[in-house]
């Protein structure tokens, strides 16, 4: 019996996982010069995430492309991070992240805006969920250093109740709800 169970959790896990969303970043080739001619080689930068706040990145490399993304895909899905998302569609608050020489500045947006954010950040905000977004890489546009300066800076996000729990306070004193209220009497 245990075993039916087993399968029956292998088959969850493997509908879990084809359920995430895969964007290939890029694909960088390099050749290494060798008495018979030229050798290439590939790396894959692959970006992962479920669409509902949860993603990660990965880099592969290999002699052909294929596996080079499996290699990326396999690693990113490893490194996947939960980010708390406003209304399942924004960010808590702005914020700046930094890797490198690559800077990038990720404001919240108000609905309808869409996605606005260059190359390897649009990859990263479609595979999270993120409806509404707007973003500035500052500094490099080297596509590694993007994406994990964007990392840096989604792992910073604060949602307003675990600010409030470590505050001991309650989330509307957190958002000064509360203030305007009063105002309004």
């Amino acid at each position: 019996m245990a075993r039916n169970t087993d399968r029956g959790d292998r088959n969850e896990q493997g509908r879990e996982e084809s359920d995430l969303i895969e964007k290939l970043v890029g694909i960088n080739r390099v050749a290494k010069v060798v008495k018979g001619g030229r050798r290439f080689g590939f790396a894959a930068l692959v970006v992962v995430g479920d669409g509902r706040g949860k993603a990660g990145f990965g880099t592969g490399k290999a002699k052909e492309v294929p596996e080079a993304i499996r290699k990326a895909t396999e690693s990113a899905r490893r490194n996947m991070v939960r980010v708390p998302l406003r209304d399942g569609r924004t960010l808590h608050h702005d914020i700046q992240g930094s890797y490198g020489a690559g800077n990038v500045l990720l404001r919240s947006a108000p609905p309808g805006t869409g996605i606005i954010a260059g190359g390897p950040m649009r990859a990263v905000f479609e595979a999270l969920g993120v409806q509404d977004v707007v973003s500035k890489s500052i500094g490099s546009s080297n596509p590694h250093n993007m994406i994990k300066a964007t990392f840096k800076a989604l792992g910073l996000i604060q949602a307003p109740r675990s600010v409030a729990a470590k505050r001991g306070k309650k989330v509307a004193e957190i958002l000064g709800r509360k203030a305007e209220q009063a105002e309004a009497s």
